[in-house]
């Protein structure tokens, strides 16, 4: 059985992290989520809510796993026992990023198998932080976030006071 991980923030899950996750399930048996906690980063939602996020999301797909998880990436991979490690990439800026943290990991756990799966064409420009940026300015964000999930994202953004 192939396993992967796809870590990261999800602050908040958008589209584009969708599509890597759906991608990831036509290469691998079982994709594990994590969302990362990142002690640098001030995020909008709360650990446990991006985890319900996802869980919502994937409720019905038993080859999909969310977790959490505090530490580094290498340490993440090594306690799931898979070497396989997704990175989604939009654009250049991204790809120097990732292949930066690619060449620290490789040091770190040498069997690490990074794989790259490019944005679609559509969702180059969705991050989390537009959709951030879109509530702050009291726009539209609905295009940015899964369906499944958008009146949740609603809810925990009202009861923010965001």
């Amino acid at each position: 059985m192939k396993k992967c991980v796809f870590a990261g923030t999800f602050d908040p899950p958008t589209k584009g992290h969708e599509t890597v996750i759906n991608n990831c399930l036509k290469l691998f048996d079982e994709v594990v989520v994590a969302v990362m906690v990142n002690t640098a980063k001030a995020p909008v939602f709360t650990t446990e809510e991006r985890v319900e996020l996802l869980k919502k999301l994937y409720r019905e797909n038993k080859n999909v796993k969310v977790i959490s998880f505090c530490g580094a990436a290498v340490d993440l991979l090594e306690s799931e026992n898979t070497p396989f490690y997704v990175r989604g990439i939009r654009n250049t800026v991204d790809f120097e990023y990732e292949n930066q943290n690619f060449f620290a990991n490789k040091k770190l756990k040498d069997d690490i198998i990074t794989i790259y799966l490019p944005a679609e064409q559509d969702e180059i420009q969705i991050s989390s932080t537009l959709v951030k940026n879109s509530v702050t300015f009291k726009k539209d964000f609905k295009y940015c976030v899964p369906d499944k999930i958008y009146t949740d994202i609603l809810t925990l953004l009202e009861n923010k006071n965001v």
